[in-house]
């Protein structure tokens, strides 16, 4: 398989119909490929975050990562955007389905795409991950350590960042979730509760929990990084996504 791919900003339609920046990267000379919307961490819309749609792109499948602080702060570099959106409280759920829902409508409309549609997300993107998987059809959805998706949040985080585990039921797809032994959010109990809860809907999921990691333990740049997880980790996101949005 090539990785031949072309990679670069464009604007999308967001479900609100305004125009929101976006990271795409796509595969050349291929047709029948798959989507990845990328949700980026809270840290924001950055190069690492852009290397990973690449890396989606060179296995395959057509990445796009809408910025979701695009709207609060245009041209902002990605520390100072992310500053100001959690100084203003976050980003709303509605406004981050309407983002999705924008990213999920452009991935189909490329030419060559199958239709299928993952959603892969990390630290709030992972909460945002399973937001998305429980508010729109897709058909798989990766949550990385997504934290308060069941327990509430301390007060030095946003104010939208509400647990979401109530819209458990409406889950629609499979769902992959990679979690650090030794994260605090989500601790491993948190994460039992979730499986618990998913057990108990029926609802098709698959959890691996990695010993010797923390938060953010996919992050190449930062000290968080724990290559075995992180490497055993892309391998399962990879056979995930193969499973699920091949033709």
């Amino acid at each position: 398989m090539s990785d031949t791919m072309t990679a670069g900003t464009v604007t999308i339609t967001a479900g609100d119909g305004d125009p929101v920046e976006a990271y795409l990267a796509r595969p050349v000379d291929r047709t029948g490929f798959g989507g990845v919307v990328v949700i980026h961490h809270m840290p924001g819309y950055d190069e690492a975050t852009k290397q990973m749609v690449r890396n989606f792109a060179a296995h395959g499948y057509a990445a796009l990562c809408p910025n979701l602080y695009f709207r609060q702060a245009p041209g902002a570099s990605p520390d100072d955007a992310a500053a100001a959106v959690r100084a203003a409280g976050g980003v709303a759920d509605e406004q981050l389905i309407g983002d999705v829902k924008g990213a999920v409508r452009h991935l189909k409309s490329l030419e060559g795409a199958n239709g299928r549609i993952g959603v892969i997300g990390h630290c709030s993107g992972g909460r945002q991950t399973f937001l998305a998987a429980c508010s729109m059809q897709v058909d798989a959805a990766v949550d990385c350590y997504g934290a308060f998706v069941v327990n509430d949040p301390p007060a030095t985080m946003p104010a939208t960042m509400k647990p979401v585990i109530g819209l458990a039921p409406q889950l629609s797809c499979p769902l992959l979730g990679l979690f650090g032994a030794e994260d605090s959010f989500p601790a491993p109990d948190e994460t039992a509760q979730l499986a618990a809860e998913l057990d108990r809907l029926g609802k098709e999921h698959e959890f691996h929990t990695y010993d010797g990691a923390g938060h953010a333990f996919f992050s190449v740049d930062r000290p968080s990084y724990r290559p075995e997880a992180a490497v055993d980790g892309w391998r399962r996101i990879f056979d995930f996504f193969g499973r699920h949005l091949s033709a």
